[in-house]
C-alpha cells in the first residue's frame, strides 16, 4: 500500500514538472506582445506599399499632361525651332513624372545656351529660363583646329556666328587668359586710336597682335626685364614721332628688342612695281 502511494506521488510530481516545462518552453508563439508588434509592422508596411502604388497610379493617369513650356527670358540667339526640338526630345511623362534634370540638360546642349533653369508650374506647364552666351571673340586652338567662340567669361563654346569680333588663337584652355590680355592691350593702344582685332599666343607663349588698320605687332615672349605690356607701352609713346619720321606704310612692328623696335614696310602695289 505504501509503495502504491509512493508511486502515485512520483507520477503526480512528474506530471506537474512536465506542465511547468511545457509552459516555460512555449517560445516565440507564447509571446503575445511580440506577435502583436510584428503584426502591426506588417500591416504598416502593407499600408505604405499600397499608398505608394496608389499615388503612382494616380500620377501616371492622363489627368496631368504637360501642355506648355513658357520661356521666361526671351532668347536672342536661340531660335524657336531649337527650343521646340529640345522640348520634344526631353519631355517624357506627365506634370509629376517629367525629369527636370533631363530637360535642363537637353536645353543646355543647344549651341548658344550657357545655362538653363527649369521648374514646374501648376497645373500643366514648365517654366524655362535660358542664359545665353555673349560672344566676344572667335577662338582657334594653336594647332589651327577647332574654330569656336569665346564668351565674356572666357569660356569656349561651339556655335555659328558672322558677327564682327576679334579672333583669338592659343593653346587649349588659355581662352580666359587671352581675353584678359586682349582687354589690357586695347587699353594700352587707346592713345594711338588702335584696337586689337587678332590676338595669338603660340605654343611657346609668344604674343602677336593684329590691329584694326592691318598692322601686325610681334611682341614675343614675356621677359623679366621688359614684359610685353611695357614693350607695347613704349611703342605707343614712340609711334606718333616714328610714323612722321619714316613716312612709310608699316606692315609689321617687331617689339622683341630690348632697346627699340623694328619696322617692316608694306610692299608696294603691283602697278608701282611695273613702273619701276
Amino acid at each position: 500500500m505504501a509503495d502504491h502511494r509512493a508511486r502515485a506521488e512520483r507520477n503526480r510530481a512528474a506530471k506537474g514538472e512536465g506542465r511547468t516545462r511545457a509552459r516555460g518552453d512555449g517560445g516565440f508563439w507564447d509571446r503575445p506582445a511580440l506577435l502583436d508588434l510584428i503584426s502591426d509592422l506588417l500591416l504598416l508596411g502593407a499600408a505604405v506599399a499600397f499608398g505608394y502604388a496608389l499615388v503612382f497610379w494616380f500620377m501616371t493617369r492622363p489627368l496631368f499632361p504637360l501642355r506648355e513650356v513658357t520661356v521666361l527670358s526671351p532668347p536672342a540667339q536661340v531660335t524657336t525651332a531649337q527650343i521646340e526640338f529640345a522640348a520634344r526630345t526631353a519631355l517624357r511623362g506627365n506634370f509629376f513624372l517629367v525629369d527636370l534634370e533631363t530637360v535642363r540638360a537637353a536645353f543646355e546642349k543647344l549651341p548658344w545656351v550657357r545655362r538653363a533653369e527649369v521648374r514646374r508650374r501648376w497645373p500643366d506647364a514648365l517654366e524655362l529660363r535660358l542664359e545665353e552666351h555673349q560672344a566676344v571673340a572667335y577662338w582657334t586652338n594653336a594647332d589651327g583646329e577647332d574654330a569656336h567662340l569665346v564668351n565674356v567669361f572666357g569660356e569656349v563654346f561651339v556655335a555659328a556666328s558672322n558677327a564682327n569680333m576679334p579672333a583669338f588663337s592659343g593653346p587649349q584652355g588659355a581662352a580666359p587668359y587671352l581675353l584678359n590680355r586682349y582687354q589690357q592691350f586695347n587699353r594700352i593702344l587707346e592713345p594711338i586710336d588702335r584696337r586689337v582685332v587678332g590676338l595669338r599666343l603660340s605654343a611657346r607663349e609668344a604674343w602677336q597682335l593684329e590691329l584694326d588698320d592691318g598692322m601686325v605687332i610681334v611682341l614675343g615672349r614675356e621677359q623679366d626685364k621688359l614684359p610685353v605690356d611695357m614693350r607695347l607701352e613704349r611703342f605707343v609713346r614712340a609711334w606718333p614721332q616714328t610714323i612722321e619720321q619714316v613716312g612709310i606704310q608699316v606692315a609689321v612692328v617687331d617689339l622683341r628688342y630690348q632697346g627699340g623696335f623694328a619696322l617692316t614696310p608694306e610692299p608696294p602695289p603691283p602697278e608701282a612695281k611695273g613702273k619701276q
